[in-house]
This record gives structure tokens, C-alpha cells and sequence, in this order.
């Protein structure tokens, strides 16, 4: 039963003086897949305060109409958890089958409407960043990790707006961080007392791309010795040494214009237009070791006949020197190549450039070593264990630094943070340039590496926070704003 009177909405008076009425349309629930609307005869009041601003006022329904709105509470909360769940596009055709006709903008104002939960005490922090837009513009997420809960999203990535948040949300007294410099001044700043702890994912992270500069400065001792089975007369008489290529003579050339520039005061930006580099060429150039190590990188890559090299080697000792022959055959085999590329392999026999000796079966790559090293000793099959003790064998190098890795794993997986400034103080006092690079690097933020390899906290959730952030993100065709990314960020299920 309706009451008698009706209450202002603007100042809250009850009125009875009717003014009008008229028929109102709300959209609700639908049932068993069909369309449901609630028809109602809405009453007009006149305000009897004459003080209020409102002359009118319509009559609502507890728990089934709100001022302006088409829904009822409880569709327009299905709304909004269509949204959440599956943004516009997507939510709109499910909430369509349903019996629920909505557009793709109902769904995104409904879910901006939401109600955000309050912050609360968040005493185990986790921060990481992600992209709005990848290498222009960047954010940072706030992570609960007692709850493993998104709890904030920053439009920055900066420590200052870390900071400020810290200082607006006192009491977190460990934060997970990446070893990126701004997290670690940020926390610093707004957070004194808290205790810094690095995550353990790029600890791991970083050491792997160490290994893989190591195993790629050793790549010669990754294939057995040749042997040589060839009659004296096939082999060429004189072997010269393969020209430097042109990205390599490329390389050196700008490796030495840009440190110049560098060294000069110049920005990064900068020494990019004068030189007509983009921006990430210049960082490579600028940070890299030396020049060796940007060479090394680019002799790593595989070549398309490498599948096909002892085969071709064979051949050539058998006395077959034509390449469109040979290219044919090895198309048998399933090379997908072009016939240039063997042309060009062969070139090299034709003119008594490079050892034509080698025998035997393709050495693994730079990449798969690197990947049995940092790969634990239970989880390799027998022949990857036993082509990694080979290897070993073979260079002591590798050897020692398969050891290192070893060491360092279990310091990290058995929290001995202890050991860690041993560890450092002998890779540092070894021959492995690359692995000490590592560890000196450990040093500049040593306590916060210490804790990591010392507390059970860990950054792991966050990095799924991330991940969750991305799969959001290809579900709005990468272009939400801010404000929608951070609901769904902050209250889509997960």
C-alpha cells in the first residue's frame, strides 16, 4: 500500500498535495530470458516548503526506482557486473541473450557508477607498474598481499606518487618492489619505517640474462672439436678469416659516436636525432659494457641453414659443389629457405674463407644452454644432462658458472640471505665479466636484495595483478581511460 504523503527529495518535507500523475516505464530482472518491464503510476507532490528549490517532486518506490533512472536496483546491479566481467562489446551481446537490450555505454556508465571499497590498513604492500601505452605511458598497481587484492592504481609510475600515496595511507610497514630506482625512493620517502623487500622473480630474472651473456662470450667451447675427415685436396689450400659484417662494422661505428656524445653531457634524446637512432638504439648503445657484448649478441642469432649445416658439409666432402643442387636437396629435408641463403653459405668454401672440417651434429644453442643452467638439475631430461656435464667439461668457465647458479637458486629458494655478500664478493673476485656486472649491481641495493632472499614475502601476486591488467586491457581494445580501467582493475572478479 502506498502511503498518503510523499517525501521531498530536495529538502526532505512530506507533502500531500497532489500535483499530477503519470506513468513511469522501469526495465528490471529478466525472467527465464524474457524482457521484464514494471509499469506504475507515479504520483507528483507539490513541496509544501517554500524555502526549497524544488516546486515538484515524484513519488519513489523503496528498493525499485531511484530519481531518473530506468532500472531497478537490482538490473542495474546485473549491469554493472556484466560490465565488470566483460566491458562493453562482449557485455552487451551476453546482457542481449539474456533478455537484458543494452548498449555498450550503459554497461561502462554503470560500471563507473560503482562504488570503490575504502583502502583500509594495507600493512604488506606489493607495487609494480604496467602500461597504459607501452613505452609512452605508464601506471602503477597497489597490491594488498594478505588478500593478494588490488587495492589502488596510481596514474604514474614515478616514487613521487608512491610517496604521496604512502603518506596519505600510513601504516604499511613491508613493501614488495621490482629494483627499479623511483619504487625505491618512493618507498623511502613516504614510508621511512617500512621494510623494502626486492622481488625474487627479477632477481632471477636479471641472472638469467648475466648466464646468457656468459654462455654467449663461451659460445666456441658449445661444439665438440671438428675433426676433420677430408683428403688433403678437398679442403682449400689457404683459409682465410670471414670479413666483419656490415652490422657489426655498423655497431662499432656507433657504439663509438654515441658513448662520445654520452660522455660529452648529452641526453639520450638528443644523441638519437643527431645521430638518426631511435631512442632504444641509443639506451642499448650507451649502457651496453662494450662494444664486444652488442657484437656478441648479434653473432648470436641463428642462421636459416644452421638445421642443415652437416648435411651441406657432407655433401661438399663428398665433391658436390653445385648450390642449386644441393638447394633442392635439402628442400627434400624441409628446408624453407631461399636458394640465396645456401648460395651464400657455400661462398665461403668456394673462396678458401672459413674451416669446411667440421663434423658431427649441430651444437645446442646459446639460448638452450643458458636454459639448462638456470634449469634445475632434477627437472632435465638424460640427454640434457648429459650435453650440459659435456659442456662443462669442456669449459671450465661454464663450468664454474653453472656453479654460481646453482649457489644462488638455492639461496633464493631456501631463504639464505646470508650468503648472499659471499656470494657477491667471489663472483666479483672471478674471471665472468658479465656475472660480476650482476653482482655489483646487487650492491647498490643491497638491503632491500637481503630481505628478499631472507623474508617469505613475496612479489608474485602482483606480477598476476599485472598479467590480470593486460587480459583487461585486450578486452577494452587496449583504449579505456583511466578512471574505467581502474573499477575493473579494482572490483572485476578474478
Amino acid at each position: 500500500m502506498r502511503g498518503q504523503s510523499g517525501k521531498c527529495g530536495h529538502c526532505g518535507v512530506s507533502s500531500t498535495v497532489v500535483h499530477g500523475r503519470y506513468l513511469r516505464r522501469i526495465a528490471d530482472a529478466p525472467t527465464a530470458g524474457t524482457r521484464v518491464v514494471i509499469e506504475l503510476l507515479v504520483r507528483r507532490f507539490r513541496c509544501v516548503n517554500g524555502g526549497c528549490a524544488a516546486v515538484t517532486f515524484a513519488e519513489q518506490v523503496a528498493g525499485l526506482t531511484r530519481p531518473h533512472s530506468r532500472y531497478t536496483p537490482l538490473l542495474r546491479d546485473m549491469l554493472g557486473h556484466l560490465g565488470l566481467a566483460m566491458a562493453g562489446r562482449a557485455g552487451a551481446r551476453l546482457a542481449t541473450a539474456l533478455g537484458i537490450p543494452v548498449g555498450r555505454d550503459t554497461l561502462l556508465r554503470a560500471v563507473r557508477a560503482l562504488p570503490e571499497k575504502p583502502v583500509g590498513h594495507v600493512p604488506v604492500l606489493g607495487v609494480d607498474d604496467f602500461a597504459f601505452r607501452r613505452g609512452r605511458r605508464y601506471g602503477t598497481v597497489l597490491i594488498d598481499l594478505r588478500t593478494h587484492t588490488p587495492v589502488d592504481v596510481l596514474d604514474s609510475r614515478e616514487g613521487a606518487a608512491l610517496a604521496t600515496w604512502l603518506r596519505r595511507h600510513p601504516g604499511t610497514e613491508v613493501i614488495c618492489r621490482d629494483r627499479a630506482g623511483g619504487y625505491a625512493e618512493g618507498a623511502r620517502t613516504g614510508a621511512p619505517e617500512a621494510i623494502q623487500v626486492a622481488d625474487r622473480f627479477h632477481l632471477w630474472q636479471n641472472l638469467g640474462q648475466a648466464v646468457e651473456r656468459t654462455v654467449n662470450m663461451h659460445r666456441t667451447s658449445l661444439a665438440a672439436p671438428p675433426i676433420s675427415t677430408t683428403p688433403a685436396s678437398a679442403a682449400p689450400s689457404i683459409v682465410q678469416s670471414l670479413p666483419e659484417k656490415k652490422i657489426v662494422t655498423r655497431l662499432r661505428q656507433q657504439h663509438a659516436e654515441a658513448s662520445e656524445l654520452y660522455a660529452e653531457g648529452w641526453s639520450k634524446a638528443a644523441i638519437g636525432r643527431e645521430l638518426g637512432l631511435h631512442p632504444a638504439t641509443v639506451r642499448k648503445l650507451v649502457t651496453a659494457g662494450s662494444v664486444d657484448d652488442l657484437i656478441a649478441k648479434t653473432e648470436q642469432r641463428a642462421h636459416i641453414v644452421d638445421d642443415y649445416v652437416e648435411y651441406l658439409h657432407r655433401r661438399w666432402h663428398e665433391g658436390e659443389r653445385n648450390a642449386t643442387k644441393l638447394y633442392r636437396e635439402i628442400t627434400k629435408l624441409g628446408y624453407r629457405g631461399g636458394e640465396l641463403a645456401v648460395q651464400r653459405y657455400l661462398r665461403r668454401f668456394r673462396h678458401g674463407r672459413g674451416f669446411i672440417a667440421q663434423r658431427g651434429p649441430k651444437p645446442p644453442s646459446v639460448r638452450e644452454v643458458t636454459s639448462w643452467i638456470m634449469t634445475h638439475p632434477d627437472h632435465l631430461d638424460t640427454d640434457e644432462t648429459a650435453a650440459l656435464a659435456t659442456i662443462t667439461t669442456r669449459s671450465p668457465e661454464l663450468d664454474q658458472l653453472a656453479t654460481y647458479v646453482r649457489e644462488f637458486a638455492t639461496m633464493m629458494t631456501k631463504l639464505r640471505g646470508y650468503q648472499l655478500k659471499p656470494w657477491i664478493t667471489a663472483v666479483e673476485q672471478d674471471c665472468l665479466p658479465a656475472l660480476a656486472s650482476f653482482a655489483r649491481n646487487l650492491r647498490r641495493d643491497f638491503d632491500a636484495i637481503h630481505n628478499g632472499l631472507s623474508l617469505p614475502y613475496s612479489s608474485g601476486p602482483v606480477e598476476g595483478a599485472v598479467n590480470r591488467i593486460k587480459m583487461l586491457k585486450r578486452q577494452m581494445f587496449g583504449r579505456a581511460k583511466l578512471d574505467l580501467l581502474r573499477k575493473r582493475i579494482l572490483l572485476a572478479p578474478r
